[in-house]
């Protein structure tokens, strides 16, 4: 099969770039040929805003350059990850027109939110769900707390649900998530071209399975993470485990404040993928406190993978990867005490070997390269043959 895999990278590296390079190895390595079309936010830096609103709405030069690629590879599947902003909705016709079946995949809310995340000054949001324009997300000034940023990127949600961009342009979703499939059949999506594919972890970096020694944390450093009210209940409980705390983020300055001096706690910063993984190897438990609906949760599975156990908010995605006291703990999103109840019970249980056998199983079972493959061709297979009936 000939597919074009599309994406837009962020300034700030995260899961969905990992996930996309995962998917288009992954398909190489079973013989398929595969045609990169990328493009980076930080081409963004420096233009007019004016300009940028434009390329947000409508990127003519982003269609173009899609339609040729498409073309020149002979396209069965161009499969579309992030095309936020730079790429534009206007990627997915361009593609259509060289007779390619168009793939999108759902990793985050921004159909219909205008942060893309349904979190806005520390709660839950769905203020914008079911509007035909996202006057609240302008209001909260969501989108990087500009008025103007928020207004253009509404502006480009209501013009394409308008001009039924999504229905006429895309033949299938892939949501990393029953849960995210719900919110998009909510949005509404037809639920008969939305399937679920979780992300997976390529290649598998082998289990790790004698107790670690340390609680980690990776991610972004962002209010909706829930990382403030981790670093919180450690301060407070002192649970007999240092807490390592991988990555970076603009609360980064404030929540080395708040841990201040304090040596049970380290701040690590933004580390390669395989240093990242050894981190985790070595961890007697891997911590995922999100506070927003988080689509599905990559570090978790990452996790998994490495035989390390998973405490985790039972908010999104996540609910759907842990399993409460056999692969890790869960607890309340955004509860203090939950939280504190799931943290003891983890290390209560770190000299467990049976969790980390079990959190490798899962692995095994659910998130290994194989299985995704098979639910990925399932996919573009679904997405040809809508496309050959429309």
């Amino acid at each position: 099969m000939k597919v074009v895999m599309a994406h837009t990278f962020y300034k700030q590296k995260g899961g969905e770039d990992e996930s996309y390079r995962a998917e288009a190895r992954l398909l190489e390595d079973h013989g398929h040929h595969v045609v990169r079309y990328e493009r980076h936010n930080r081409e963004l830096d420096g233009l007019p805003a004016a300009q940028i609103a434009l390329k947000t709405l409508w990127n003519a030069q982003s269609a173009r350059e899609v339609g040729l690629v498409a073309a020149d590879a002979g396209a069965d599947v161009v499969h579309f990850q992030n095309t936020f902003p730079l790429m534009s909705p206007a990627v997915y016709s361009a593609a259509r027109r060289r007779g390619a079946a168009v793939v999108q995949a759902l990793r985050n809310y921004r159909h219909s939110c205008v942060n893309g995340l349904l979190f806005r000054d520390g709660h839950l949001c769905e203020s914008c769900s079911g509007r035909s324009f996202a006057l609240p997300g302008i209001q909260h000034r969501c989108y990087r707390h500009s008025t103007v940023g928020s207004a253009v990127v509404a502006t480009m949600q209501s013009t394409h649900k308008l001009l039924r961009t999504y229905e006429r342009h895309v033949d299938l979703f892939i949501a990393v998530s029953g849960f995210v499939r719900q919110k998009y059949i909510e949005f509404g999506i037809d639920p008969d071209r939305i399937v679920v594919k979780p992300n997976f972890v390529y290649p598998d970096p082998g289990a790790q399975l004698a107790p670690g020694s340390y609680a980690l944390f990776v991610g972004r450093l962002s209010a909706e993470k829930g990382v403030r009210r981790l670093v919180e209940v450690w301060l407070r409980e002192r649970p007999g485990l240092d807490l390592r705390i991988v990555g970076d983020g603009a609360e980064r300055g404030d929540l080395e404040a708040l841990a201040g001096s304090d040596a049970r706690i380290s701040f690590l910063g933004g580390l390669s993928l395989p240093q990242t993984y050894a981190q985790i190897a070595g961890a007697a438990f891997v911590v995922v406190p999100s506070e927003w609906y988080e689509p599905f949760g990559r570090t978790a599975i990452e996790g998994l993978a490495h035989g390390t156990p998973v405490v985790c908010s039972a908010i999104g995605g996540l609910a759907e990867i842990v399993e409460d006291g056999v692969t890790g703990f869960t607890f309340e999103a955004g509860d203090a005490e939950s939280m504190t109840a799931a943290l003891r019970r983890a290390v209560s249980r770190v000299d467990d070997g049976q969790l980390r056998v079990n959190a490798r199983a899962a692995y095994e079972r659910s998130y290994s390269p194989q299985a995704n493959y098979e639910i990925l061709m399932s996919a573009y297979h679904h997405a040809a043959d809508h496309r050959a009936r429309h």
